[in-house]
């Protein structure tokens, strides 16, 4: 989520109601009137540097030194109104606070220079999700979808998980993949599988065929040597599923990936396949024989696809997610609701952050004429 900032300057700085902002004006004037009627061998005059010290740490920098010049023009107040602007005394601590009024500006000036910079990162990185992980529409034939994304580098909004759809003639077609990896370092190797994905899911009449087309797309880039990996060690577990728009079922090859839940009646099962292929990626090391599991899928039936960022997140005790068992309280709600909710509780049990990228599809079979 973006970082919601203020406008620079006073216009930013200065809002009715906004009690916090009036703290550095009271402590000036209370300082100046402390002193004033101080006796002559007490001054309160330096402590005036906590107004600017205080607005610096809500504030940009223009509030922060006009806060500053009215601290010094209170010093400059107290210098008239007591022993005379004139001595030494006054002279050094009118020096003194403008000196260090100029530090906390300046100190304040490089951090909004930083949290501009950090807004622009934030914006390229909504933007390639936008282009990477196009929106799953909210409706696929007689289907319903939902989908969100966790990232798990902090100032980013992608990363290695991945999910796409593509409607056929005769259904629709989805694909949720993880890269070996997380955060920016793995989006070349999701972008890949994307662009296979998205070129070739409407030419393959059949699942194992468009599962060895995107292996063979993707095994020699990422059998590649980088920098601190070697041959052969990255890849990327998917999940493909065929839901057609005729029937009740759902069709499914598994390239190593976690099972994805089926959410019917109140229950929670597994769509574990019984000989799951390896990885995408390792086509050239072990021989893959994709085979096709099919299961029931039902009209109000859910599905929910994922990936292991979701199983492993654990919380402050080291305990992963259970995920099975969280899932059924929501097993009645809508795909956008569902997620919400597994978003909330994920979140929470992992301490407001994840190790690892979580990507959640939630797909729901609709009932009735309208469905199609």
């Amino acid at each position: 989520m973006p970082l919601q900032q203020s406008p620079p300057g006073l216009r930013g700085w200065w809002r009715p109601g906004r009690a916090l902002h009036l703290v550095p004006l009271l402590l000036i004037v209370a300082i100046t009137v402390v002193d004033v009627l101080a006796p002559p061998q007490i001054h309160l005059g330096p402590l005036l540097i906590v107004a600017p010290a205080v607005t610096a740490s809500f504030a940009h920098a223009r509030a922060t030194a006009v806060v500053g010049l009215l601290a010094i023009g209170a010093q400059v107040v107290i210098g008239l109104l007591r022993d005379g602007l004139t001595t030494p005394n006054h002279l050094a601590q009118i020096a003194a606070l403008t000196l260090v009024s100029a530090l906390v500006v300046g100190l304040r000036a490089l951090r909004d220079r930083h949290e501009q910079e950090l807004e622009q990162v934030r914006s390229v990185s909504e933007a390639a999700q936008r282009v990477l992980l196009r929106p799953l529409p909210a409706r696929s034939g007689p289907l319903r979808l939902a989908s969100s994304y966790l990232a798990a580098e902090a100032e980013a909004q992608v990363g290695g998980d991945l999910y796409a759809l593509a409607r056929t003639a005769t259904g629709t077609r989805l694909l949720v993949g993880d890269v070996r990896g997380k955060g920016l370092a793995s989006l070349g190797d999701a972008a890949l599988l994307l662009g296979a994905f998205r070129a070739a899911a409407h030419l393959h009449a059949t699942l194992p065929e468009l599962a060895r087309y995107l292996d063979g797309s993707v095994c020699w880039d990422l059998a590649q040597p980088t920098e601190g990996d070697d041959p052969g060690e990255s890849f990327i577990t998917a999940v493909i599923l065929d839901v057609p728009d005729e029937g009740a079922v759902v069709s499914m090859v598994d390239c190593g990936h976690p099972p994805p839940l089926l959410l019917h009646e109140g229950t929670v099962t597994a769509l574990a396949a019984r000989q799951p292929a390896p990885p995408l990626g390792l086509g050239d090391l072990v021989p893959a024989e994709y085979r096709v599991e099919t299961f029931p899928f039902l009209p109000g039936d859910r599905l929910l696809v994922y990936t292991d960022g979701v199983i492993e997140a654990r919380d402050g005790r080291r305990e992963f997610y259970p995920l099975a068992e969280r899932i059924t309280a929501w097993t009645g709600e809508p795909p956008a609701a569902l997620l919400q909710h597994l978003r909330r509780d994920l979140l929470a049990h992992a301490g407001g952050r994840l190790d690892d990228d979580a990507a959640m599809v939630a797909v729901e079979r609709l009932a009735g004429p309208s469905a199609g």
